[in-house]
C-alpha cells in the first residue's frame, strides 16, 4: 500500500484555485463545528481575504493528490498595518471531506509552519472552536499551546460554544 502523503504535492494557491478553496471550506461549514461560519459562502463574498494571500508572505498551500485539490492551509496577516504585530500570522486549515485522517493537515500544517518561518513570521495562532476536538489534538501534535479561551459566545447547530485561541512560537 502506498502512502498518500507521497503522492501529495504541496504548492501555492493562485486565483485559478479560489473556487476550489471556497468549495472545500463550504463542507466544513455545512458539517458544523469546524467553522464559525454557518452559512456556505462564494468566493466574491470571501474575495478580499482571499486578495490577501497573493502576497507571497501570507499564501494559501494546496495539498493536491492527482493534480485534484484535497487541502489547503492559510498564513493570515493578524491585524494588518500594525506595525508591532507583523511577525504574527495566523493558521487556519480544511481538508476536503474525502480525504480526512490520512495525515494531509498534518502535511499542510508542517509546510505552513516552514513557509512561515522563511517569511519572518515568529508567532503562529489559530482560533477554532472549542468543540473541535480534532483540530485541538492536530494543534497540540505541533506543540501549539492553548493560549486563550471566549467561552459561549457563539452557537453552532443550537449548540452554545467558545472559541479557544492555540499558539505556537517558532
Amino acid at each position: 500500500m502506498t502512502n498518500i502523503n507521497s503522492r501529495i504535492a504541496i504548492r501555492t494557491a493562485t486565483q485559478n484555485d479560489w473556487e476550489s478553496i471556497i468549495e472545500i471550506y463550504n463542507q466544513a461549514i455545512l458539517e458544523g463545528e469546524k467553522t464559525a461560519d454557518t452559512e456556505p459562502v462564494s468566493v466574491e463574498e470571501r474575495k478580499d481575504w482571499l486578495s490577501l494571500h497573493i502576497d507571497k508572505r501570507y499564501p494559501i498551500l494546496l495539498a493536491e493528490l492527482n493534480n485534484q485539490i484535497v487541502g489547503w492551509c492559510s498564513l493570515s496577516p493578524h491585524r494588518p498595518g500594525r506595525k508591532a504585530l507583523e511577525k504574527t500570522a495566523e493558521i487556519s486549515y480544511y481538508i476536503h471531506t474525502h480525504y480526512r485522517r490520512q495525515r494531509i493537515a498534518s502535511t499542510l500544517i508542517t509546510a505552513s509552519i516552514e513557509t512561515a518561518k522563511q517569511n519572518g513570521i515568529a508567532n503562529l495562532f489559530s482560533i477554532l472552536l472549542d468543540i473541535n476536538k480534532h483540530s485541538i489534538t492536530i494543534l497540540e501534535k505541533f506543540g501549539f499551546n492553548k493560549w486563550g479561551h471566549l467561552p459561549k459566545i457563539a452557537e453552532i447547530n443550537g449548540k452554545v460554544c467558545g472559541q479557544f485561541i492555540y499558539g505556537k512560537q517558532l
